[in-house]
């Protein structure tokens, strides 16, 4: 019976691959359409975008989507923050790395720790909760250089803060 089974998995594998065809598109072939719908918003006077991250690195690419869009937002003239808690401080944590801390294990593994830098760099302001930190044994001096340690009630009335300004507000959360 595996035989027959294996013989019939084997057949539908060769028919599977029958129905690509080949050779693939060469690289840097355009298959999308490159229409934007919108218009590119640039920030007016005084405008704020605020980012609350409560997602674990690497788990997702969510975390790393809404650093990537605080930076756009920067970038486009708006006062920009960032505010981590929850599994979101791991994010700060300036001593990640293998084997040796500043090392990617592999590729990627410092995506978050490169984009808050950069953030931070061209002028965007990192909070991150202190219980956040002390739920994953993570003391301040291990975050990244610039990142502003908060209160844990700070996180709603940062939020409240943000909001009265007329911010944008971006809410992650990793289930």
């Amino acid at each position: 019976m595996t035989t027959d089974i294996d013989a019939q998995i084997a057949e539908n594998i060769a028919k599977s691959l029958g129905e690509v065809p080949h050779p693939a598109l060469p690289k840097g072939s355009n298959i999308y359409g490159s229409t934007k719908l919108f218009p590119d918003f640039q920030a007016e006077d005084g405008e704020t975008y605020f980012t609350l991250i409560h997602g674990i690195p690497h788990e997702s690419s969510v975390s790393f989507v809404a650093i990537l869009q605080a930076t756009r937002a920067l970038r486009k003239g708006f006062e920009s923050a960032i505010y981590l808690y929850g599994p979101g401080t791991l994010a700060a944590t300036a001593n990640r790395g293998f084997p040796t801390t500043g090392d990617a294990g592999f590729p990627g593994e410092l995506n978050m720790n490169n984009s808050l830098e950069t953030f931070i760099k061209e002028g965007g302001t990192v909070y991150c909760c202190r219980f956040g930190l002390a739920l994953h044994g993570i003391r301040e001096e291990d975050l990244i250089e610039g990142v502003i340690p908060a209160h844990p009630l700070d996180v709603q009335d940062a939020l409240i803060y943000y909001a009265r300004k007329g911010a944008i507000i971006n809410s992650t959360y990793n289930l």
